[in-house]
């Protein structure tokens, strides 16, 4: 799962929402010297990104990129499923994505203290372009695929992928759909637990 999958998997909990999108940044247990809430926040991913990783509907997805791209198959995949939750945001959400992101991008700025180094640095590009709604379009996948490349040193053509999306969109979608329903279960209980 990308940024907005994260995001939309927090719950109303603004401090979870913003540990759960800079999770990646912080390694091992140096998250205890945040709030108690953004510690949730990054347990949450960090469940998640396990729940995914290990589950047969995501390894199924996964495995039509292998062969290409390699370690970078479930970098591109969590793309690809962030752009299914985005196009299909009215099924899980009566808030418009736009506002969602909007009101992320505001969170963002007023909690900007609390934010990594490596969060900061990269949040201009991200407002700027608007990843949170860019998601829903296959010109903004590019885009973001564009930026990937970048960020990565051009170690495996990501952007290129839009080939393998296009092909298998039908199977891809199905495939979200039926994990999206399971990890939204599994978030919800990881939840509970975290606040129990």
């Amino acid at each position: 799962m990308n940024f907005l999958a994260h995001i939309y998997l927090s719950g109303d909990n603004d401090l979870i929402k913003i540990g759960n999108f800079m999770a990646d940044s912080i390694r091992g247990h140096s998250y205890d010297v945040y709030p108690e809430e953004i510690q949730k926040g990054i347990l949450l991913h960090r469940s998640i990104d396990s729940f995914t990783d290990m589950h047969p509907i995501y390894r199924q997805s996964k495995h039509r990129l292998h062969e290409k791209y390699g370690h970078y198959s479930g970098v591109i995949m969590d793309i690809f499923y962030d752009h299914f939750l985005a196009k299909n945001w009215s099924t899980y959400s009566n808030e418009k994505l736009e506002d969602f992101a909007e009101n992320f991008y505001h969170l963002l700025k007023d909690n900007y203290e609390i934010l990594t180094e490596k969060v900061k640095s990269m949040i201009p590009y991200m407002f700027a372009r608007n990843w949170l709604v860019s998601y829903a379009s296959i010109e903004g996948l590019q885009m973001i695929m564009f930026h990937m490349d970048h960020r990565t040193l051009n170690r495996v053509d990501m952007h290129e992928s839009i080939v393998e999306l296009l092909e298998n969109y039908i199977e891809f979608e199905n495939e979200f759909t039926l994990f999206f329903e399971e990890l939204h279960q599994h978030c919800a209980d990881k939840l509970k637990e975290l606040n129990g």
